[in-house]
């Protein structure tokens, strides 16, 4: 996202948050491209980071886990030690599936992570939290976009079938009959698909999974809930960093990854012809029509969603996923307590979900904000 069109994002932020009544982020931002407000046009940090209530919080604070939600995590951590004298946060983003893990093994404060914990995962962090159990908050949602690399094709459109086919190593050519039907009159060459994934535990990898196994059962009999790739063939890359490289760089080639990684790297995204009068592209307006319907599963002080992964709704983009931030409802360590409830309830707040403009991101719904609001406090 480039710097200029910050004020322009700042003074759509209250109409978004009206208008896509949905958890979105548009540009989760890769590792190599975080998007934050420089000193001379810091106004809405200076703002949120005077509204901080420290609330005890001290020292060190460890956390990781999603990387779709780094920029999020560099803008709160900038003002909240910014706020709160002597506290250091220290976010790791290293995945999904390495965060869950240093979770359990006791290792960080919370981890984030694109899918919510499965039921051995919650079994697990029960060693950890001693009284209680880790629970799932979620923070920010978005599309996955799947981009590609194809000269003279422009505006390329699969649907769920073909994209498990290709990344199921079933369709090898890009001018396959499936491939062809779905973009009459493109210029598909004679070539190889070159399709990457994800070599690291990921949650987009599980939740692209979902997708496939939802909207195009026939042809996806992988396990839905597996956050490492469960496919054989295609080329392996570390990180959506990784992946998004790759595609960037090899001529005829696919992959997957939040949509600020496109955005990032100029990568063309397919179009996803759900069944709707349309095909859908992969935008935050487009995946808020499909996170605007999702249903809260979780019992007690667990918040986690169910998607509509198979949503025929007119421009609702299908591939999306929610970052959650996974903490102990009960056992917390009681040095680290008083700061991870602090940081928390200023990510959840007002002044933490405005912020996220600046980043590319928009704020929580309000219902299930004020959700989260109510549980962060009673964390111990």
């Amino acid at each position: 996202m480039k710097l200029s069109r910050k004020n322009g994002l700042r003074a759509s932020a209250i109409g978004a948050l009206v208008v896509s009544g949905a958890l979105v982020l548009s540009a989760c931002g890769s590792d190599n491209n975080t998007a934050t407000p420089d000193k001379k046009d810091g106004a809405s940090t200076s703002a949120a980071a005077s509204n901080i209530a420290c609330e005890g919080a001290k020292g060190q604070l460890l956390a990781a886990g999603s990387s779709a939600q780094k920029n999020a995590m560099d803008l709160w951590v900038k003002n909240f030690q910014a706020a709160c004298s002597g506290v250091e946060i220290n976010y790791q983003a290293i995945g999904s599936g390495g965060g869950i893990t240093k979770f359990n093994q006791g290792q960080v404060a919370f981890a984030g992570s694109d899918s919510a914990l499965k039921d051995e995962e919650v079994a697990e962090s029960q060693k950890i939290c001693k009284t209680g159990k880790g629970v799932n908050l979620p923070m920010v949602g978005g599309p996955i976009a799947i981009g590609y690399k194809l000269e003279g094709v422009d505006n390329l459109v699969l649907d769920a079938s073909a994209i498990a086919k290709i990344f199921d190593n079933k369709i090898t050519k890009w001018n396959d009959p499936a491939i062809a039907k779905l973009n009459p009159g493109a210029k598909l060459p004679d070539s190889t698909i070159q399709a990457f994934h994800r070599s690291d535990e990921s949650g987009t990898t599980q939740n692209l999974g979902k997708y496939l196994s939802t909207a195009a059962a026939a042809d996806w009999k992988h396990d839905p809930k597996s956050k490492s790739w469960p496919a054989q063939g295609g080329q392996a890359a570390n990180g959506s960093s990784g992946v998004a490289t790759a595609v960037k760089d090899a001529e005829g080639s696919i992959g997957y990854f939040e949509l600020s990684y496109a955005t990032a790297n100029k990568i063309s995204t397919v179009s996803i012809n759900t069944g709707a009068a349309a095909p859908v592209t992969a935008t935050s307006e487009n995946a808020s029509k499909a996170i605007a319907a999702a249903k809260v599963k979780g019992t007690g002080s667990d918040l986690a969603l169910s998607l509509d992964y198979a949503t025929k709704a007119e421009g609702a983009y299908p591939i999306v996923l929610v970052t959650y931030e996974i903490a102990c409802d009960k056992g917390n360590k009681a040095e680290t307590l008083p700061t991870l409830k602090a940081f928390l309830n200023y990510t959840v707040s007002e002044e933490g979900q405005k912020v996220l403009t600046d980043a590319g991101y928009a704020p929580l719904p309000a219902e299930i904000a004020a959700k989260v609001r109510t549980i962060v406090p009673t964390l111990s």
